[in-house]
């Protein structure tokens, strides 16, 4: 395995890793901004407030878009299996 190839291998590795987390992260952060600005805008200065529909957030994402991630990283795991010869 050549330099190149092992860079090209470990960008599809963190490509691979940023689409599957996107949708998860987003969420949480676009739900804990709602939140943050709710929470200025009453004047509500209670730290649960924010943890707790951002953990709900997170698991109502988790479980609609988790077979989709589930895909991507099979998808990806198929391919490195399948062409280990190549790397090797």
């Amino acid at each position: 395995m050549n330099t190149d190839l092992a860079m090209a291998l470990c960008g599809e590795l963190i490509w691979t890793a940023v689409i599957i987390s996107a949708p998860v992260l987003l969420l949480a952060m676009l739900v804990g901004l709602v939140i943050s600005i709710f929470q200025v805008v009453t004047q509500i200065q209670e730290m649960t407030l924010t943890f707790v529909p951002k953990l709900l957030a997170v698991g109502l994402t988790l479980i609609v878009f988790g077979p989709w991630m589930i895909s991507v990283l099979l998808r990806f795991a198929t391919t490195m299996i399948t062409n280990i010869s190549v790397y090797i």
